[in-house]
């Protein structure tokens, strides 16, 4: 008696199912084709013509569809080139540097031999040092005040001289102090036009005065002035100066015109 083997048995096996399989093949393709019944041809008639149908009304829907789509897509494409690129995001601002005060610019134009006076405005600028500078009124009594040197004499100096009298003040403070003085307002450059005119009075001006801008503050002549005969006063400390003035020879060129300083009383007689 023969014993076979574990691996004996399985390749008989696999043979045998390979032959069963291969006369099974075999046998169907001898087996005769079922015809179709007729109820089931025209069940197939029907559902074709059924679809033909379908297709004929979904057709242009579809046609509609894909032609919007179409279109749809052309109009994003176009206004994707038209749109502008979006800015760039601004760099942030850096902080300002701390500045440095500069002298003071500006102010009223006026002459070197200017004469500060009582209510005009100065502006007091010392490089480097924003607790001095500052702009400020002459008082009443023709002084200033500043921080550090107190009290400064302002009246009757030129900005120069005030400029190098604060500086002798501020050199025990600080070694080299650069500042400026400039004049703001002026409201103490004001004269007087007094006699034959047709507005005598009292005028302030801001800017260097003549003799004839004088006389056309004051309206001009009366009929029965004496052009000729005008006259200055003017105080010089304890005195009062007395200026004669041709008023026709200046008009026509044959003297030169008269500047006024502040104080001054123009006479008409």
């Amino acid at each position: 008696m023969r014993l076979w083997g574990f691996g004996e048995l399985s390749a008989r096996s696999g043979e045998r199912n390979v032959e069963v399989v291969h006369r099974n093949v075999t046998r169907a393709e001898h087996w005769p084709r079922r015809s179709a019944k007729p109820h089931e041809i025209a069940q197939r008639s029907r559902d074709q013509e059924r679809g033909r149908v379908i297709m004929i009304l979904y057709k242009p829907i579809v046609a509609s569809v894909v032609v919007s789509l179409m279109i749809a897509g052309l109009a994003a494409a176009q206004d994707a080139t038209k749109r502008p690129p979006a800015p760039a995001a601004a760099a942030p601002a850096a902080a300002p540097a701390a500045a440095t005060p500069a002298p003071a610019t500006g102010g009223i134009p006026v002459g070197p031999e200017y004469k500060i006076g009582i209510d005009d405005v100065l502006d007091i600028a010392v490089w480097n040092n924003t607790t001095v500078s500052r702009t400020v009124p002459v008082r009443p009594d023709g002084k200033i005040t500043l921080p550090l040197i107190n009290e400064v004499q302002a009246a009757g100096l030129t900005p120069s001289q005030l400029r190098a009298s604060i500086m002798a003040k501020l050199v025990e403070y600080m070694p080299t102090p650069e500042l400026s003085v400039i004049v703001r307002e002026v409201h103490s450059n004001k004269i007087s036009v007094l006699g034959e005119v047709r507005k005598a009075g009292r005028y302030e001006i801001t800017q260097r005065a003549t003799v004839l801008d004088a006389v056309a503050l004051a309206g001009g002549f009366n009929d029965w002035a004496r052009r000729s005969k005008l006259v200055i006063m003017r105080h010089d400390g304890n005195t009062v100066k007395r200026i004669p003035v041709n008023y026709n020879r200046i008009v026509a060129e044959e003297d030169e015109n008269v500047f006024l300083q502040p104080g001054d009383i123009v006479v008409v007689p």
